[in-house]
């Protein structure tokens, strides 16, 4: 088939996710057909650099020979096998190889297959802790996260975001929680400044669970940064004093890395920057090294210890999905943590971790770029009208998008959030490409915003 086939039936058939459908008819969306290193190919043989680690989630490149390997030697054995009543291999060797590289404490793991599951299943794990454990049973039913917050796309991870775009339609079928003030704030409030605001944020949130002490079951948090909201990075020092602030009020705190492992902050998990161990962790994205749906939530003794009794006293975990624990998932995953290793991938995400840095100075004149946010290999660069005064470009000029559009051109892919240009390097990228990466990423801004 030629590719205008291919895309008249992708038009004719395929909804895709974020995507204004009317426009995704009208642009010539490229088919992708291989990868390489790298690298992604499309049906016309153009090469395209993954500057977003195909949505935040390849560690290692594509066609991996490790992880195709394990794969393949897994599908000689069984493709998959439920984890309702029996154990699979793959899932336990994985398990107990994550345990290993996760700080002290996370020791028992639920499967599942994305971001969002990994929540759901951490809010409803929260929920049923407090009914359930033996110091003090009670009800608790209310959660606390971010203004701006995303923690995936189902109806309880809604919940607990705060994206106004991604989530208002959906405020009917969602339950209620709290929303404290973000600390990773580009636009202050009127009347703070930087410090001031930073002391207002924490004495909200020490406020909001003053007044709502016994109620709250959980904080969810995405550490260090907050991915979908535009790559917003907290102060320094802030994920410390929210574990502080938990532990003083009985309330368990989630922490939702599944953009932030895997190395894409620096260190394998943004906890570990600060010394804190949540009591519930949910990883995704880079789990499998970005091969195949898998997702995990993992939990203390402490919490887990809460679902343990005879199975007439009620307190199983009802909650599981189909292909939970896929030993073609859980192979590929455990590759994938082997290589990290091997591969020396932490290493290599400091020097390009710097490089991007460096990269990134060109543009602090640039009079559109109105601020610019890096942690580790994880960057966003907010794109303005007027530097002086913030102002943003009207939505309907879709100036990210347009960036987007000029990168491909250039040769690389890149998503935007909005008008915030993301840079997500997949960790193991070479320096040398992730220096064209933003080569071409600057190149595409300078050609939009003259």
């Amino acid at each position: 088939m030629t590719t205008s086939d291919l895309r008249s039936l992708d038009t004719a058939h395929v909804w895709h996710p974020f995507t204004p459908m009317l426009e995704q008819g009208r642009e010539e969306t490229p088919v992708i057909v291989a990868g390489e290193g790298f690298h992604l190919i499309d049906t016309d043989g153009r090469r395209y650099l993954d500057g977003v680690s195909s949505l935040w989630c390849n560690v290692h490149g594509h066609r991996v020979p490790e992880i195709d390997r394990a794969i393949r030697d897994q599908l000689d054995q069984v493709a998959h096998s439920t984890l309702l009543g029996l154990a699979n291999v793959p899932s336990i060797r994985f398990a107990a190889a994550l345990v290993k590289r996760l700080p002290p404490g996370l020791t028992r793991v639920f499967y599942s297959d994305n971001g969002s599951t990994a929540v759901e299943a951490a809010l409803k794990i929260a929920y049923q802790y407090y009914r359930q454990r033996a110091s003090r049973p009670e009800n608790r039913e209310l959660f606390v996260s971010f203004s701006g917050a995303y923690h995936g796309d189902t109806v309880g991870s809604v919940s607990v975001g705060g994206i106004d775009l991604f989530h208002s339609t959906y405020a009917g079928l969602l339950f209620r929680t709290i929303k404290a003030p973000s600390p990773a704030a580009y636009r202050l409030p009127p009347g703070f400044t930087r410090e001031t605001y930073d002391a207002h944020c924490i004495a909200e949130l020490e406020r909001v669970f003053e007044s709502h002490r016994g109620q709250i079951a959980g904080f969810v948090i995405e550490p260090l940064v907050q991915g979908a909201a535009g790559i917003l990075v907290n102060p320094p020092g802030w994920l410390a004093r929210v574990r502080e602030l938990t532990r003083k009020h009985d309330v368990l705190l989630i922490a939702d890395e599944v953009a932030t492992g895997f190395g894409r902050t620096g260190t394998f998990l943004a906890c570990e920057q600060e010394q804190v161990i949540p009591d519930l962790l949910c990883l995704s994205k880079g789990i499998s090294g970005g091969y195949l749906p898998l997702a995990a939530t993992i939990a203390t003794d402490d919490v887990y210890g809460a679902f343990l009794d005879e199975p007439a006293a009620g307190k199983t975990f009802y909650h599981g999905h189909t292909y939970t624990g896929n030993p073609l998932a859980c192979a590929a995953a455990l590759a994938s943590l082997e290589l990290f290793e091997q591969s020396r991938v932490l290493d290599n995400v400091r020097e390009t971790s710097a490089l991007v840095a460096r990269r990134l100075r060109e543009l602090a004149d640039h009079p559109h770029v109105g601020d610019i946010r890096q942690k580790g290999i994880m960057a966003g660069i907010e794109l303005v009208r007027n530097k002086a005064d913030q102002s943003p470009f009207a939505p309907a000029e879709r100036v990210g998008h347009r960036v987007v559009l000029a990168a491909r051109a250039r040769g690389a892919l890149l998503r935007p959030l909005g008008d915030v240009i993301v840079l997500m390097p997949a960790p193991a990228m070479p320096p040398p490409l992730v220096d064209e990466l933003c080569t071409a990423t600057f190149a595409a801004i300078n050609d939009v915003c003259k």
